[in-house]
């Protein structure tokens, strides 16, 4: 049986001193109106690290620059064809980045984010996190429990494995 490709990527919570996570709004074109928060980060590129990976994303997406090497806290694995275009699913590494409130803006231009289908950079306090009741999505879905979690515990002594 053939080995499924998936796309392996980082990702960085980024939580402020008052505990807002960072997330990247998603305009996905298929099914049309999708809409995802996440975590910023991406793919992990050809002889790069997967914390070098994470201190490109945050740099390119939302303006941070990463020196310590953060904890890896949660690991998850969606293999569902069609998942991520070309692949057979992702692996998502997740890492917990605590730093002050800033006004994201990265190194890329609002067209290079568009390509990307992130249309906005918003701060969200986990209550409001927590009492979305809207249409978009939070990935992984469980994020505001989650995040809860990783709050009052801080980082597990090992990755999280997270379902959808």
């Amino acid at each position: 049986m053939p080995t499924a490709a998936l796309r392996h990527s980082v990702r960085a919570i980024i939580l402020d001193a008052d505990d807002r996570v960072l997330l990247c709004r998603f305009a996905l074109p298929d099914p049309p109106g999708t809409v995802v928060w996440a975590a910023p980060g991406g793919g992990i590129e050809p002889g790069e690290t997967p914390l070098d990976a994470l201190r490109r994303e945050a740099r390119e997406e939302v303006g941070l620059v990463i020196a310590a090497d953060p904890p890896h806290v949660w690991h998850q694995e969606v293999v569902a064809p069609g998942h991520a275009p070309g692949y057979d699913g992702v692996i998502n590494d997740y890492f917990l980045v605590r730093t002050a409130w800033f006004e994201p803006r990265g190194e890329l231009s609002d067209d290079e984010l568009a390509a990307e289908h992130i249309s906005e950079l918003r701060w969200w306090p986990l209550s409001d996190l927590s009492d979305y009741r809207g249409s978009d999505i939070f990935s992984p879905r469980a994020l505001a429990g989650l995040l809860g979690v990783l709050i009052t515990s801080g980082p597990p002594a090992r990755p999280v494995p997270l379902g959808r």
